[in-house]
């Protein structure tokens, strides 16, 4: 089973927030592949479905953004997932608005949900797919990340899923190399 994770923070007040954009594009993903959230268990909500031939899982965990790799490890213990099969995709304030950037593996780069991911799956090889909210360094990194996007931001954004949603379509069928090639 593929696991496709989008990290934000649960809550009405976290919506369209830059830190929630993996909840954003995940959603998308879900209504696209029809799969719907509608499982859950102590840390997260899943559901499953059927994209290019393979099973899929789409996650949201319901820890905050600092505890995402306990919701991650949990899913990944029940369901016997493997890491290869692991996808996370999530916000990077050193990307601009909307750019993407595709990883096989790496550091977490100062974002703390990967961080306890790479902490508690004990590796930091999982893919990824980071999207970009920018940076303003004008005011504290978490009240940026808890800010909501403008309306002109959410537009770019929108307009750039139906790249996201190709770039996922890839990794499922085994296309990391060339997604990192057409994305990057």
């Amino acid at each position: 089973m593929f696991l496709i994770v989008g990290l934000g923070n649960i809550g009405i007040k976290y919506d369209n927030t830059r830190h929630n954009v993996g909840f954003m594009m995940l959603d998308k993903i879900c209504n696209e592949f029809n799969i719907e959230l509608n499982k859950e268990n102590n840390t997260s909500y899943y559901g499953m479905g059927v994209v290019l031939g393979k099973k899929i899982m789409c996650m949201k965990p319901k820890t905050f953004m600092n505890l995402s790799g306990t919701a991650v490890l949990e899913i990944m213990n029940y369901f016997k997932i493997n890491v290869e099969d692991l996808l996370v995709i999530y916000d990077d304030i050193y990307l601009d608005i909307s750019k993407i950037r595709v990883r096989q593996r790496g550091s977490h780069g100062g974002h703390n949900g990967i961080r306890d991911i790479i902490n508690k799956i004990n590796t930091d090889k999982f893919k990824r797919i980071k999207i970009g909210i920018g940076e303003n360094k004008n005011i504290d990194l978490s009240d940026y990340v808890l800010s909501k996007f403008t309306y002109d931001e959410m537009c770019i954004l929108n307009d750039k899923y139906k790249d996201i949603s190709t770039c996922v379509r890839m990794i499922i069928n085994g296309e990391i190399v060339n997604s990192m090639n057409l994305f990057n």
